[in-house]
């Protein structure tokens, strides 16, 4: 009832509505006061996290082979003890460029963090000073206030603008750089995340077809050897001509397997060359051949809650979340008048000797205010707007907690059957390799037909490939499983050692001798990894505080690795100007 004594009596009544209106807005707007005093003298909601659903435990966590206890998964590719492979995934770690463009994007948002830093401060601090000639009409009436038709004018002055942050606008929008910056951040960790898991899947694929290679050249020297058989006793009148047709026909369909294996090698290596960030060369003069890499018989996967802490795509989506819910207090403040003080100190004379005398100087100082009115809804619609992002936000994060899920089961469940599948195939190999054997002699001393041999070497080609893939599912399914965890984004606080990219210096040889083909390093000759212990992020609860909260994990340190520093890109590291 105040509002009626507040001197409207003599304004229409359209003008005391409208003031009436915007008192009201401003007073009983989207924050009433007091949260805002709560809010810290901020206007708009203070952020809590959202609950993400995630399961209790493992669907196979009864299963022997996998563990839930807590294990440092930092550099979790070293469990296959595989120094080539620990070499790769250094190289690609130190020379990645789609790793570079995230590291840079971190660079970018730290930028902007400082951008909205500085917005708190005065917003326009300026000098200005100008010199003027100046000519005046002729008529009297026109020159009252100066007797020269010509005259000069000096100035020089400092001014500033400062909109104080009464309504926490400014201050809701640092918080909001702030989470973007730290959301940059887990993005570049999930990018790391995600080439280390890509780095050792190319690998083990790599291998997996080198062993298919390897299997089908043997079966060619076997099946050359049964056509030779079949040729002889052709010649000999024991057979037909269509035994040896049909080994021919074999052996050709078989030969005719190596070129494709080749072109999947090929393509496999070009496909690693990309993540090492070097172009494509025949990468295996390198790395040569070697074994598939052997997954340990267990694997450590802790529990479902800890990917809210551990996985970085996990966490830069609740960091998203939070910058929303800050953009909703900016978005709010434009309810409220905006309070400032303006400010300006200057010298002016006709003469430049006169400039800096005390007879000079002029100056203005005060607060004053702005307040958009009749805005339309449009005010209402943009908070509207960034509250609808926000919950934007909150959906997609709790629906990258269910993928996550769902990735590390598809995981686990490849590495578990897969063991099975492997066994259960290499029994089956050893079968047909003893069937193929007494088949061969049996058509030698002509017990059966050809054609038995025949069926029976393409299942034994078709089986030894088939348990390739299986043993080298056994790893991607262990590959996938550490990816889906989040883990070895740790790598870039620890560092990483060792190369596969710099060949060792090798002593030229003697005149007139050859250097040895180069073989890779057997089982036994090894290292063994240094253990790591774990660098675990900051932990963030899977349920809201009971208090709301402004911020949830602190920005993590970032660095660029050392590598990227050493080359020709000039990028200024944190604390350097």
């Amino acid at each position: 009832m105040r509002w009626k004594a507040w001197g409207m009596r003599n304004r229409p009544r359209w003008a005391s509505r409208v003031l009436l209106g915007t008192a009201a807005c401003a007073l009983g707007g989207c924050t009433p006061l007091k949260e805002y005093v709560h809010n810290g003298f901020k206007v708009g909601p203070n952020y809590t996290t959202p609950p993400a659903a995630v399961a209790e435990h493992w669907i196979d966590a009864s299963d022997k082979r996998v563990r839930s206890e807590q294990d440092d998964l930092s550099k979790w590719w070293t469990v296959f003890n595989d120094p080539t492979l620990d070499g790769l995934i250094c190289d690609a770690y130190k020379q990645n460029l789609t790793l570079k463009e995230a590291g840079f994007r971190v660079m970018a948002a730290r930028a902007q963090l400082g951008i909205a830093i500085g917005e708190i401060f005065p917003q326009q601090q300026y000098n200005n000073g100008s010199f003027t000639r100046n000519a005046v009409s002729g008529q009297v009436a026109n020159r009252q206030f100066t007797p020269e038709l010509y005259f000069n004018n000096w100035s020089y002055g400092f001014g500033l603008l400062w909109e104080l942050d009464f309504w926490g606008k400014f201050r809701r929008a640092i918080e909001s750089a702030d989470d973007r910056l730290n959301a940059s951040v887990f993005e570049f960790d999930d990018v790391l995340v995600t080439l280390l898991g890509d780095v050792a899947a190319n690998y083990i694929q790599l291998r997996t077809l080198e062993q298919q290679l390897a299997y089908t050249r043997e079966n060619v020297k076997l099946q050359k050897i049964t056509y030779d058989i079949a040729q002889a006793q052709f010649v000999g009148g024991q057979v037909s001509e269509l035994d040896p047709d049909q080994a021919q026909a074999t052996l050709s369909q078989t030969e005719s397997q190596i070129p494709q294996l080749e072109i999947q090698i090929r393509q496999a290596a070009n496909r690693l060359c990309v993540l090492l960030g070097i172009p494509t060369e025949d990468l295996q003069k390198r790395i040569g051949t070697g074994a598939i890499p052997v997954a340990p018989p267990e694997i450590v996967v802790g529990v479902p809650a800890d990917l809210l802490r551990r996985r970085p795509d996990i966490r830069r989506n609740e960091r998203l979340a939070a910058s929303a819910a800050a953009d909703i207090g900016v978005a709010d403040s434009a309810f409220y008048p905006a309070i400032s003080i303006l400010g300006n100190v200057g010298f002016s004379a006709e003469k430049f000797a006169n400039l800096f005398t005390p007879q000079a100087l002029y100056g203005s100082i005060g607060p004053s205010f702005q307040w958009n009115i009749l805005n339309y809804g449009r005010i209402v619609n943009n908070v509207r707007f960034h509250e609808a992002k926000f919950l934007e936000s909150v959906a997609h994060y709790q629906n990258s907690v269910l993928k996550a899920n769902a990735e590390v089961e598809d995981g686990i469940i490849a590495f578990v059957k897969s063991h099975q599948q492997s066994r259960d195939i290499a029994e089956s190999v050893k079968a047909s390799v003893k069937s193929v054997d007494v088949a061969l002699a049996q058509y030698k001393a002509g017990m059966i037909d050809f054609n038995r041999v025949s069926l029976l070497q393409q299942d034994l080609v078709t089986r030894q490939n088939l348990l390739a893939q299986a043993n080298g599912s056994i790893g991607l399914g262990l590959v996938q499983t550490y990816k889906a965890l989040g883990g070895g984004w740790q790598i870039r606080e620890t560092g990483c050692e060792g190369s596969c990219l710099t060949p060792a210096p090798v002593a030229p040889a003697p005149a007139g001798e050859s250097l040895p083909e180069p073989r890779p390093a057997s089982p036994e000759a090894k290292p063994e990894m240094p253990k790591i212990s774990p660098v675990v992020p900051e932990s963030m609860p899977a349920k809201p505080p009971a208090k709301p909260i402004t911020k949830e994990l602190s920005s993590p340190p970032f660095l660029l690795p050392a590598a990227w520093r050493e080359n020709a890109i000039l990028i200024s590291e944190p604390g350097t100007p």
